[in-house]
């Protein structure tokens, strides 16, 4: 089959990314190397180095949106040289192709952004979920959730009075995290939030913070080796 294909679109598990390429480079496969999945921009690039060397162009590629079907379309995301010619191939279909000028891994840089929300607010709703069950309190929890906007992710603009706020926030956090050990479930999540406002409490109180600082201050976590649990 490779050996008659112009091009490879791989869509699979994450964790089987490399293995695939490693893989399909085995086979000296000299075509269009179209990587869809959810991996980090340091993982795309090791997958451009293995299947650049047996010849192949490598398209980066992110998948967002529900598998389409008659009522609604998916977004793709693409970066590399040849993207625009890739972008073509799904005209008139329910793929919505968008051709990033971003080098690769931009790409995959842009689903690694959302999925740490998307996924992340997932597994959040879970344990908010599970505490409110294990207290007879879903009823309400569902009722204080439906009084909630839903743009959080889009309203970037919010974020200053947030970090204004860490200060407050990042305690509160460590009750959550000893709630949910008191319920038997997991607190890590609760933990690694609680750091984050941690690296923002210098801006206390400070309401009209730029957002550009806010997010810059963001990185000073990356300077210091620190456990993901403090208690251990």
């Amino acid at each position: 089959m490779l050996s008659i294909a112009d091009l490879v679109l791989v869509i699979c598990p994450s964790q089987a990314a490399s293995s695939i390429a490693a893989e399909v480079a085995g086979h000296s496969y000299d075509g269009v190397y179209i990587d869809a999945n959810a991996i980090s921009p340091q993982r795309m690039l090791d997958i451009v180095a293995t299947a650049s060397a047996a010849g192949a162009t490598v398209i980066d590629d992110s998948i967002f949106g529900a598998p389409p079907n008659d009522q609604r379309s998916i977004r793709l995301y693409l970066a590399g040289n040849g993207a625009s010619q890739i972008a073509g191939l799904f005209e008139g279909s329910q793929v919505e192709p968008t051709v990033l000028e971003e080098p690769l891994g931009s790409a995959s840089a842009l689903k690694m952004a959302f999925a740490s929300f998307q996924r992340g607010s997932r597994a959040l709703a879970a344990l908010a979920h599970a505490l409110a069950d294990d207290h007879g309190l879903s009823d309400q929890l569902v009722a204080e959730a439906e009084r909630m906007g839903s743009g959080i992710l889009a309203d970037r603009d919010y974020l200053p009075s947030v970090a204004a706020r860490a200060w407050r926030w990042q305690p509160e956090l460590d009750e959550v995290a000893a709630t949910q050990r008191a319920s038997g479930l997991p607190d890590g999540l609760a933990v690694a939030t609680g750091d984050v406002f941690e690296q923002l409490t210098p801006l206390k109180d400070d309401w009209t913070a730029n957002l550009r600082d806010v997010l810059a201050r963001l990185h000073v976590a990356t300077t210091d080796v620190r456990p993901s649990d403090p208690r251990q």
